[in-house]
């Protein structure tokens, strides 16, 4: 695409100091040639301060509206941004030097019309934060069905780290407004990629566009969160048939299955555990050796079965309510 004029999109609500990391790590750019759109979210507590100090540094755009939930904010900082591709991004992301450039690299020699990147855990954070990286990367809790190479399905980005299109936005109008979960909206950007390639428009990776992204910093927010995730999963096949694969399914299957090998093992023999034991393993040296860290290894068996029984117990409960015919959220 010639004339590529990018618009970054920031939806927040009540986290000023993220917003601070988040344009401080913007500063330092090596392709500046961008605007920034900050859209808050019905926050209580404001991000003016930072918006003020950096306003020499950016051509910054920033907007205050009632809450709607973050997919209604991006679409409506995308509505009044004035580039022609939007970058999507959370505002607990830290964006390495070099993101700005290498995307614009990628879509000037493989232009896609929907992007995704990866996104990855910063040297800085603290160990449950990496823990919890590596749970949301895994393989072995994912399928590698978020932002890594190797899929089990058909590949949609995240919007943590998202590119579209003006084009793209305005023939799909963006993320849809429908709420999930009971108490946060999830699953949108799913959504929204799964209309993209029902209007045809084509969607890529760029795998060094990555982000570092601090995700949840309690054990409670991140249970939280992932169980909305295994909710909205039901709530999307409902709305999108035949979306939903069997890689979706195994949160539920190992939940189930966890379940059943433990009350076999207090009531049969204790070797039932030996499949759930040998699984544990299995992720502890993994996350050793890609963490390099012995207690990071421990934390990530703690924070991996919290992610899988949390998103197979939010499953669950969105088939409940699918049964009992409970209507999607509005």
């Amino acid at each position: 695409m010639e004339n590529l004029n990018l618009s970054l999109i920031v939806p927040v609500y009540n986290r000023p100091n993220e917003i601070e990391e988040l344009l401080d790590s913007l500063s330092k750019q090596t392709d500046k040639n961008f605007e920034i759109v900050i859209v808050e979210d019905g926050s209580t507590i404001t991000c003016t301060e930072q918006i003020e100090k950096y306003k020499s540094v950016f051509d910054i755009k920033y907007f205050f509206k009632p809450n709607t939930g973050p997919g209604q904010s991006r679409n409506y900082g995308m509505e009044r941004a004035s580039g022609n591709y939007f970058i999507i991004l959370d505002s607990d992301c830290i964006i390495p030097s070099g993101y700005i450039a290498t995307v614009r690299k990628s879509l000037s020699e493989n232009y896609v019309d929907t992007f995704g990147g990866p996104d990855r855990a910063d040297k800085s954070f603290t160990n449950l934060q990496q823990a919890v990286d590596y749970s949301m990367t895994s393989f072995f809790t994912t399928g590698g069905i978020r932002g890594g190479k190797k899929q089990l399905d058909k590949y949609y980005p995240r919007s943590f780290n998202m590119g579209i299109s003006k084009e793209v936005f305005e023939k799909t109008g963006g993320f849809p407004s429908v709420r999930y979960a009971a108490s946060k909206a999830a699953g949108e950007d799913i959504e929204l990629s799964i209309n993209i390639y029902k209007q045809g428009f084509k969607i890529g990776l760029i795998s060094d566009a990555y982000v570092y992204h601090k995700r949840r910093t309690s054990i409670k927010q991140f249970y939280r969160q992932v169980y909305n995730f295994g909710y909205a999963r039901v709530t999307l096949s409902r709305r999108n048939k035949g979306t939903l694969k069997l890689v979706h399914l195994l949160p539920l299957a190992f939940t189930l299955g966890s379940v059943g090998l433990i009350i076999c093992a207090i009531f049969i023999s204790w070797m039932f555990l030996l499949p759930l034991m040998l699984f544990m393993l299995l992720v502890n040296l993994d996350a050793i050796i890609r963490k390099r860290s012995l207690l990071i290894g421990k934390l990530a068996m703690f924070i991996s079965l919290i992610q899988l029984y949390g998103y197979g117990l939010g499953f669950m409960k969105g088939v409940w309510d699918s049964l009992i015919g409970k209507k999607i959220g509005s």
